[in-house]
């Protein structure tokens, strides 16, 4: 889950190494239902977005409810793989969702998107700040970018200890 455009699709269509599995765009609010792809012994769960999108109010409108109830009312739910855009800091809308989520006692993975667009250097003080705004240890918070893979590797392994919690 995340904010429209942060790159949910992309990241899916990098674990799972098919190019094209979930769709993308660059105008934000491509998807707009929630999409399950199975994946093995699993399935990866596509959101829409929350935030600004590039469709109609009475749809966006839509997906608050139905991505709530899909949260709450899933006695299946492994955990939540959660995408804010490394280069800014968490949004109101990132935090509230992160709190939420622990009020509830969901096991939360927060990915750095876009990492290739952020120096190096960089991204220590952004690491640090996007913890302590989201109330997480640096273990809940992974680099990844889309056009270059990096993180791929570490995604898949968080998302594997949540899928084997008692490893």
């Amino acid at each position: 889950m995340g904010r429209s455009n942060v790159g949910k699709s992309s990241l899916l269509n990098v674990l799972v190494q098919r190019r094209r599995l979930a769709r993308t765009s660059r105008r934000p609010g491509k998807t707009q239902t929630i999409n399950y792809y199975a994946v093995d012994h699993c399935y990866f769960v596509d959101l829409p977005g929350y935030g600004y999108a590039a469709v109609p109010i009475a749809v966006r409108q839509q997906w608050g409810p139905m991505i709530e109830s899909y949260l709450s009312d899933n006695s299946h739910l492994a955990g939540v793989v959660s995408l804010i855009d490394s280069r800014r800091p968490p949004t109101p809308l990132d935090r509230e969702m992160i709190a939420w989520l622990a009020g509830r006692g969901v096991p939360t993975l927060v990915v750095l998107t876009k990492a290739d667009k952020v120096a190096r250097g960089q991204r220590r003080p952004l690491l640090a700040e996007a913890c302590s705004q989201l109330g997480l240890g640096d273990d809940q918070v992974v680099w990844f970018s889309a056009q270059t893979g990096e993180g791929r590797d570490d995604v898949l392994d968080a998302v594997s200890r949540l899928l084997t919690p008692e490893a």
